[in-house]
């Protein structure tokens, strides 16, 4: 392990929050602009009704995408992505192979997951309220 490095771990915390979240609000803003779409894409995809699960899962990734970026509960919303990609992965991306299909979607689980485990580091606004302990 390079020591010198270790200073900049929170950083590196801060950036992948960041990241992730402009996906998660990029992608949640797409399913936002058409909820009647959306819905009917979840519904093709075996979620009814459609229209209800396509807009938990667009106010999901809108807001909590804005929460992660903020590092606010980075931990609890990191929890409802862990368990939006598993699903993802086990019921949607399952037989769509590895590349090009699904490994995207489990790159953003592992993310996620290291979230859940680490929270939002010392730059998050759950350092702030003291919602992160270490």
């Amino acid at each position: 392990m390079i020591q010198l490095l270790l200073i900049w771990g929170d950083w590196g915390i801060l950036f992948l929050r960041v990241v992730l979240g402009l996906i998660f609000i990029r992608h949640g803003l797409l399913k936002m602009k058409d909820l009647k779409a959306t819905g009917e894409s979840f519904a093709g995809m075996g979620f009814k009704p459609g229209r209800w699960w396509g807009t938990l899962i667009a106010i999901l990734e809108v807001v909590g995408g804005l929460a992660l970026f903020a590092g606010f509960f980075t931990q609890i919303i990191a929890a409802f992505f862990v368990i939006e990609f598993i699903v993802i992965l086990a019921a949607v991306k399952r037989k769509s192979g590895f590349v090009g299909g699904y490994e995207f979607d489990l790159l953003i689980l592992a993310s996620v997951v290291l979230l859940v485990l680490l929270g939002g580091g010392s730059l998050s606004i759950d350092r702030l309220l003291g919602i992160l302990i270490y």
